[in-house]
Formats: structure tokens, C-alpha cells, sequence
């Protein structure tokens, strides 16, 4: 699947940068998330940003779901806090 969303910041214990996935894409993971889960709700996939390609877990949030971005992804596609990318998603 593919979606945009914001980079944002949390500061919490472990502070991460997500992008939220959208509502109707977090429906559609919601759906197979109990065969794919391994725990806490956590959903494992590959995720793309521009040219960078990583494996990660999609957290759940809200009803919904964040994507964490890694540091060096960030970097290497100089994606700034505020900034909206373009996220393609497989999930499992």
C-alpha cells in the first residue's frame, strides 16, 4: 500500500520519529493484524521512502498505527520534521 503522511516527533521515553498512517490504511492493516502480529500489536513490515527500503514494525496508536523512521533514512532522504513523504508499505 502506498500513503503520505507527516514526519513528526515524540518525545517520550524512547523518542522516535513516526508518520501516521492514514485511517483507511490502518482499517485494511487492522484487518489481517491478528495473523501477522507478534506481540503488543506490533504489525511486522518493509517499509519505502524515496530509495531507502527498511524492515520495521508498524506501532498502534489511537486506533490506528505509526510507522517509525529511522534515523539514517531521514538522513539519506533529508526528510526534516514537518516534512510529508510518500510511504510504501508491505506488511507481514
Amino acid at each position: 500500500m502506498e500513503f503520505s503522511g507527516e514526519m513528526w516527533f515524540w518525545r517520550g521515553p524512547s523518542p522516535f520519529h513516526f508518520v501516521t498512517v492514514p485511517e483507511p490504511e490502518s482499517d485494511l492493516i487492522a484487518q489481517v493484524a491478528a495473523s501477522v502480529t507478534y506481540g503488543w500489536g506490533m504489525i511486522p513490515c518493509a517499509a519505502q521512502v524515496g530509495e531507502i527500503e527498511w524492515t520495521t514494525s508498524l506501532w498502534p496508536r489511537e486506533d490506528g498505527y505509526v510507522l517509525p523512521v529511522k534515523a539514517a533514512v531521514r538522513a539519506a532522504e533529508e526528510i526534516e520534521l514537518g516534512d510529508v513523504v510518500v510511504v510504501t508499505l508491505r506488511i507481514g
